[in-house]
């Protein structure tokens, strides 16, 4: 039975570091949903209620275009070795980019 929790415990921290492959979800209104798969030691846990993650581009940049109409944003992680797990974060995003003063 799924649990939902208000900000990442220590143990979904460690599962998370333990992943190689993550994917985001995100659409529009009016826009197919968008499910990229994405990897490369690109995400950190920032806080227990704010993470990050480089926006490496494959074949288009789609997913920071939905979130600059709607920031809604799922990030999911799933377990391929071991307990049968599968951890969401749902949330708003927002796009920095590198030359941005919010970046930090």
């Amino acid at each position: 039975m799924g649990q939902q929790f208000n900000e990442l415990s220590q143990e979904h921290i460690e599962f998370i570091g333990q992943q190689k492959l993550y994917f985001v979800g995100t659409a529009t209104v009016d826009s197919k949903i968008n499910i990229s798969p994405k990897g490369q030691d690109s995400f950190r846990v920032i806080t227990p209620r704010k993470v990050a993650w480089l926006n490496v581009t494959g074949s288009g940049n789609e997913s920071a275009a939905h979130v600059q109409v709607d920031p809604r944003m799922t990030i999911m992680f799933t377990a391929f070795e071991g307990n049968p797990i599968i951890l969401r974060i749902y949330g708003k995003a927002r796009v920095i980019h590198q030359n941005d003063p919010g970046l930090v």
